[in-house]
């Protein structure tokens, strides 16, 4: 089970519906394709989707670091030297979705030796998940209409709006126009992606406070240390942290010193295995925990959905697993299928999905 070689392959796909939000907008999936090969022949794969608004990764720093840095330093390790792979990874700063998606090709690889589906490794608590879908920036008759649009295609019926633009009131009409239409046969609440100050976003929350949110992600910056604390002590829901907690350090950061009351776990951002320790810890301090979505294609939700459907902590919410609907195409040989408000755990080992060789030709960007 010894690692010989990783691969960074770079894909575009175009979305359909780019997503908007308050740090930044996507048109296009401009993601790598990470491949860990054994000299059992077995070949992991995962997803790093690099968002440079939010953690200052691109598509070629994935690449360069991963052969240039990562690679030289996992070759001759095993699959079940997770802890030394994450200890060298450790090494160099920064680099999230890079290091994610090579820990998970790591899992994957090794479920397929096994024999095993990853989220049975992980904890196995179940095979499915209900889906929460994200609403980017647009007026309220056209976000309204794509909520009704995921609710009757797809059973969808927990929303996550995004806010953080100026006058605030763009925001919170929104989502009291999703309220009006749907009632209480929804579940609704808002990510700021730090857009707002920490004023502004106290006042928005009143003006929303009748809409009954289940939570607020990220209305204002982390930086604003003292703002953020008033603000989080003045809010009678539970505030995500997300974008300001890539490490288990930062998340304890973030709660003990009054920032955050919830954490936003994202395999993307922190893998299989950083991604556990944020669940235990969570778990330990009673946080509430939602599954975040990277805006990942249909390999990154799949690794999404094996992880959050392996603990009953992360199963609890609805996971956001859909923005891979807005994507023209992808590369797995068999789409996901979201039925009924719920995506399944793809059966089969490791993460019990396969690339289409095809549609890799056809995407990739590095020939």
């Amino acid at each position: 089970m010894k690692i010989t070689a990783l691969e960074a392959i770079p894909f575009d796909i175009r979305y359909s519906k780019p997503l908007k939000f308050a740090s930044g907008e996507v048109h296009v999936a401009q993601h790598v394709l990470v491949r860990v090969h054994t000299d059992d022949g077995i070949v992991g794969v995962a997803e790093a989707p690099p968002r440079p608004f939010t953690y200052g990764e691109t598509q070629v720093g994935i690449i360069a670091v991963i052969e240039q840095l990562f690679a030289p330093q996992l070759v001759g390790l095993t699959l079940l030297q997770r802890e030394t792979v994450v200890t060298r990874l450790a090494r160099t700063v920064g680099n999230p979705t890079a290091k994610a998606a090579v820990d998970m090709a790591i899992w994957d690889a090794l479920g397929r030796t096994l024999g095993l589906p990853v989220h049975e490794l992980l904890g196995g608590f179940t095979d499915r998940m209900r889906v929460s879908h994200m609403l980017g920036f647009d007026e309220p008759a056209v976000m309204v209409a794509e909520a009704e649009r995921m609710r009757d295609s797809y059973g969808i019926t927990t929303f996550k709006v995004k806010v953080g633009r100026r006058p605030c009131s763009l925001d919170t009409a929104v989502v009291r126009a999703l309220r009006e239409r749907f009632g209480d046969a929804i579940e609704l609440y808002v990510d700021g992606n730090r857009g707002w100050t920490a004023a502004e976003s106290l006042r928005a929350m009143k003006e929303m406070a009748d809409l009954d949110l289940l939570f607020a992600e990220e209305l204002c910056p982390a930086d604003d240390v003292l703002g953020r604390r008033w603000l989080v002590s003045h809010l009678d829901v539970p505030f995500i942290a997300d974008e300001s907690v890539p490490t288990p350090a930062d998340v304890t950061r973030e709660v003990l010193g009054g920032s955050a009351t919830a954490v936003s776990i994202k395999t993307a951002r922190t893998g299989f295995t950083g991604s556990q320790r944020v669940h235990h810890l969570a778990e330990g301090l009673g946080l509430e925990v939602v599954l975040g979505n990277q805006i990942d294609g249909q390999l990154g939700t799949a690794c999404a959905v094996s992880f959050g459907a392996a603990y009953q902590l992360t199963a609890r919410r609805a996971g956001e697993l859909s923005n891979f609907l807005d994507m023209s195409d992808d590369l797995l040989a068999e789409p996901l299928q979201i039925r009924d408000g719920v995506l399944h755990v793809p059966p089969g080992n490791g993460h019990g999905v396969e690339v289409d060789p095809d549609k890799l030709a056809r995407y990739r960007v590095d020939r």
